[in-house]
């Protein structure tokens, strides 16, 4: 991998870094202009960060909440979010977060028809959406038969880096692809290829400079090094129940063996108990491998699993 003196953009630290402070107010404001096409008189001038907790209730309990929430002039609402690796029912979070931002604004004074749009961006270093080709999407309530866009107030774009397949600076041709190569490659970027990335396009290169270490304090480097340890150890965890679960099945299959009551069953019983316990912990390896973006060929290698299994875990 390339040494290089830019930080990872995926990371949660360093993402709130770039997109959700106040000095940087107007990289956010560019890279959501990029991403949603907005142009012209369309286009967001001016944005207000409010607070990130949409639901008290599951912020009490720890739960994720939203990385970066903000309103432009018009009041329209922008929910901008950086997952790092698949969560079950991600998507279905989506739509929960966008759907309280939306109602949180009839208690004033229930005036229904002075409801703003909500606009949900996530970038995904991971899969959403499997059976889908493209790297970015866009959702939109239709009617059904005429595909009319008559509920207009509540959209998704996401972004699934691992379906980016441009890897060399020379190969983008516009400036979502830039944002894209940037989240997936700012941390094996070289200095000497920064030019050709960014082109014209100063505020991407802001958004490098945000990235340069050398720009952090220690105080900051510490929390970003924090992440990432986090997720180190969600990954160890996992690769212990892959132990585990091999264990678990030498005593399940022991035990059967017991109860069968003879040496034969016995050896029957373990072996048994082993297979059980070795599946148990190769579908744990290959949902922390998808997690982490792996190809599922690769995953197929190394855990022995059919890839039609894979591809079910993939869906799940």
């Amino acid at each position: 991998m390339t040494i290089s003196k830019f930080l990872d953009a995926r990371n949660d630290v360093a993402f709130k870094r770039i997109f959700g402070s106040e000095k940087n107010k107007d990289i956010l404001i560019h890279f959501l202009n990029d991403i949603l096409g907005f142009t012209g008189l369309g286009a967001i001038l001016e944005v207000e960060f409010l607070t990130t907790v949409l639901d008290p209730e599951i912020a009490s309990k720890k739960q994720s909440i939203v990385d970066i929430l903000c309103k432009d002039s018009q009041n329209i609402k922008y929910i901008v979010e950086m997952q790092f690796t698949k969560t079950k029912g991600f998507e279905k979070r989506a739509q929960y977060y966008a759907a309280k931002a939306y109602s949180g604004q009839a208690d004033q004074g229930d005036k229904y028809h002075n409801l703003k749009e909500i606009i949900f961006v996530a970038v995904a270093d991971c899969i959403i959406f499997p059976d889908k080709i493209g790297y970015k999407s866009d959702h939109v309530i239709l009617d059904r038969d005429s595909f009319e866009h008559d509920l207009k107030d509540i959209y998704f774009t996401f972004i699934e880096l691992p379906k980016f397949s441009k890897t060399k600076e020379d190969q983008l041709e516009n400036i979502v692809e830039k944002w894209c190569y940037f989240f997936k490659y700012a941390a094996e970027t070289r200095e000497e290829d920064l030019d050709k990335i960014v082109g014209s396009d100063l505020i991407i290169k802001r958004a490098y400079e945000e990235m340069n270490k050398f720009n952090w304090s220690e105080q900051e480097l510490s929390a970003y090094e924090q992440g990432k340890k986090r997720l180190r150890d969600e990954i160890a965890a996992l690769a212990q129940k892959f132990d585990e679960g091999k264990i678990e099945g030498i005593q399940i299959g022991t035990e059967k063996g017991i109860q069968i009551g003879t040496e034969k069953g016995i050896q029957i019983g373990t072996e048994k108990g082993i297979q059980i316990g070795t599946e148990k912990g190769k579908i744990e390896v290959a949902k922390t491998m998808l997690a982490n973006n792996v190809d599922v060929n690769t995953i197929v290698k190394f855990t022995g699993l059919p890839l039609d299994e894979i591809k079910k875990l993939q869906k799940d």
